[in-house]
């Protein structure tokens, strides 16, 4: 694009030929002389001016700024990718929300262009004021789709503006004021949050006034959501938008209306007569609040005292009446995406819990609390046959629609399979394969517990999950240790979709609980952390089962800082007629599994310890160790371990090992050199008492340990 002169005309060569020679024109230079004048280009004029050019497309949002503008923005080429958050990187906070308010004001109000002025902060620190002017392009609808114009430098035209004559102080307050609002409400996720950040203790004064009120905008009518007092007025909170209240014609007009005394605002508004004669009202604003252009609501912030609004005051209050309305506006996003979101969730949980024969079950979910963030987390419980139980919680990979489509197919086939009455190893192994066949990346977690509480036997597999935790009757709670393989679907990818299965007992009286990581991870905690929380939370808990359930989840989840869905599962056996039992554990050692005496004197080292059993713990594991090698060295069976505090005049420990062995112990008198045979020596110089007991087609060998009391320790 070339440039010409405004104004002057091109000579013809005649013109030039028919001169006189020596003649001089205006600039010096003979007449005759041929001067060859450059032509300039419409970018180079610019940039010799200290302007750009730019091209906003108000659709897409791209940007496009020329070589001039970038120099007035103090910006190089490579620091600028054509878009308007690159610029932010020159624009201070609040002269960018205060340049936002204008371009809005100038759209809504129908406008043809758009000016204002505004600081730049140069990569050398210093400040520079800018002028933008800009034509707003719009559709034969009236829909603006484009703005263009250019941009300058003005701080030589600004030098004795009052622009720049704004005390320090004041701006600082101002940029303070700014900062505090826009980082207060960027942690806002719910209007609730948002309306808690606004009418805190000090949240009308850090806005500048004594107090406020906001409303929002639903189908032609005003509702107040919140206000600080003496603001509270039950007679206005839900009216229909007409221009007879302040609040209501600003969002109607989308202009804001500053009111300087009481005597103007009942001027202005004659209705509120008989709601504020007890009010101390002296001056007021009240500001549309407008987001992507469209009215959301208004706020009106109130001063006891009488105030000129400046120009300033006035730019200062619509910016930040723009990010109010930005916040407001994602917040209800994220209301109404957390709605959707939770039911889409419940709509995929079981709907009703079946009455299980010997025991109660107490579930509990928690959606997570970002707005649109569904979670993958389920839980499930299973009527199967033989009047057993089976328990599942799981938890989907990924936060989103897909994770919770996931969730729902893996739990209905899951539920299928475990119908069928396979165990628990075979449900989870066709449950990876199913999800690795669903055409996803998603994995999942997941616990499966196959329950006969007529017996109290719990058959567990676990694929990449949390443990089971179980309390007994006494409130003494462990961990017991559950082999488990990788979570559904990777394991089948990797060609490990087997899982072994743990046997675990459930006492009379005692409860089981699954959870998902939700209840027990905290961002920047360890999960020990929360596991310990939740152990000292289940202890201290009521004793009622959805009472528990409850206390958890309200403990726990509600936690600050818990953006992670939860699923809990409490499965409780039924205490036996006659009192409370004895606090026990039972423990199933497996002949093929080398590590498994080690997890259980593990086991029996934890539960020594809370039951307090002092300086016999030791001889407990020495003896139970004996004892289960013998079982697995000298019959074709497992060991089935079982350890139990008995009360009376003196607390006792009881030990049994049982196998299904017929063949009776005996006592043996090896020689010196004899390199075993001393086993049932061993168990009778520790334990104060023990025998043996037919057992089915088996035997149990039992001892019991005296605990001494306090005084003796």
């Amino acid at each position: 694009m070339e440039w010409s002169w405004d104004g002057a005309e091109r000579e013809s060569a005649d013109d030039t030929r028919n001169r006189r020679p020596g003649r001089r024109g205006l600039l010096g230079h003979p007449e005759h002389e041929e001067i060859h004048r450059p032509r300039i280009d419409l970018p180079d004029l610019l940039a010799l001016n200290r302007m750009g050019s730019f091209d906003w497309n108000l659709d897409s949002g791209a940007f496009e700024l020329d070589a001039g503008g970038l120099a007035v923005f103090d910006l190089h080429a490579h620091e600028f990718d054509g878009t308007r958050p690159a610029l932010l990187r020159r624009v201070p906070q609040e002269e960018g929300y205060r340049l936002d308010n204008a371009v809005v004001q100038a759209i809504q109000q129908g406008r043809r262009s758009c000016g204002a002025y505004f600081r730049i902060r140069c990569r050398d620190g210093t400040p520079r004021w800018t002028h933008i002017q800009g034509r707003i392009l719009r559709s034969e609808a009236g829909r603006p789709y484009r703005m263009a114009g250019i941009v300058r430098e003005a701080t030589a035209e600004l030098a004795d503006s009052a622009l720049l004559t704004i005390p320090d102080e004041v701006r600082e307050r101002q940029t303070t004021l700014v900062q505090w609002t826009t980082t207060a409400l960027s942690r806002a996720l719910s209007v609730q949050d948002v309306t808690d950040v606004l009418t805190d203790r000090h949240g009308p004064l850090r806005l500048g006034a004594d107090s406020l009120i906001l409303g929002l905008v639903d189908n032609g009518v005003f509702d107040v959501i919140a206000a600080t007092e003496p603001l509270h007025l039950p007679e206005l909170l839900h009216m229909p938008l007409d221009r007879t209240l302040p609040l209501s014609e600003a969002a109607l007009t989308r202009e804001p209306a500053f009111v300087t005394s009481r005597e103007d605002l009942l001027r202005r508004y004659p209705r509120l007569e008989p709601y504020i004669q007890d009010i101390d009202v002296r001056s007021a604003a009240f500001l549309p609040l407008v987001a992507q252009d469209k009215v959301i609501g208004a706020l009106g912030l109130v001063d006891t005292e009488p105030k000129v609004h400046t120009a300033e005051d006035r730019n200062l209050a619509l910016a930040l009446a723009g990010v109010i309305a930005q916040s407001l506006q994602r917040a209800t996003l994220f209301d109404q995406e957390r709605e959707f979101a939770t039911g889409l969730q419940d709509s995929m949980l079981p709907r009703h819990i079946p009455a299980i024969t010997g025991g109660d079950v107490a579930v509990r979910y928690e959606a997570a609390r970002t707005g649109r963030d569904v979670g993958g987390d389920w839980y499930d419980v299973i009527p199967l046959p033989q009047g057993r139980t089976g328990v599942v919680i799981g938890d989907v990979q990924g936060h989103d629609t897909h994770a919770a489509a996931v969730m729902g197919q893996l739990r209905i086939a899951l539920r299928a399979y475990a119908a069928e009455g396979h165990p628990p190893q075979t449900v989870l192994g066709r449950a990876s394969r199913f999800l690795a066949e669903l055409e996803t990346e998603r994995f999942a977690t997941c616990t499966y517990i196959q329950a006969d509480l007529s017996s109290g036997v719990l058959h567990v597999a676990r694929a990449g999950h949390l443990e089971p935790m179980i309390a007994d009757a006494g409130r003494h709670v462990h961990w017991p240790t559950v082999h488990g393989g990788l979570p559904l679907g990777l394991a089948t990818v990797f060609g490990e979709d087997h899982y072994p299965e743990t046997q675990l007992f459930l006492e009379p009286g005692s409860t089981l609980l699954l959870c998902t990581d939700g209840l027990v991870e905290q961002p920047g905690l360890d999960i020990l952390a929360g596991i310990d929380a939740l152990t000292s939370a289940v202890q201290d808990g009521p004793g009622e089962l959805d009472a528990l359930a409850d206390h958890l989840s309200d403990l726990l989840w509600e936690q600050p800082g818990s953006p992670d869905d939860m699923a809990l599962l409490l499965l409780r056996r039924l205490a036996e007629p006659g009192g409370p039992a004895a606090p026990r554990i039972r423990l199933h050692v497996h002949q093929a599994d080398p590590a498994g005496p080690g997890e259980v004197r593990a086991e029996l080292r934890r539960m020594l310890e809370q039951w307090r059993a002092g300086e016999v713990a030791g001889d407990v594991e020495l003896v139970a160790t004996e004892l289960i090698t013998n079982a697995l060295r000298h019959t074709d069976s497992g060991a089935l371990v079982s350890l139990e505090l008995l009360s009376g005049p003196r607390c006792r420990v009881r030990l049994e090992v049982e196998d299904r062995s017929s063949h009776w112990p005996r006592r043996r008198s090896p020689g010196e050199t004899a390199t075993s045979g001393r086993g049932l020596l061993l168990v009778e110089a520790l334990s104060d008492r023990w025998g043996a007991e037919a057992r089915g087609a088996g035997k149990a060998l039992w001892c019991e340990f005296t605990v001494p009391a306090p005084e003796d320790s």
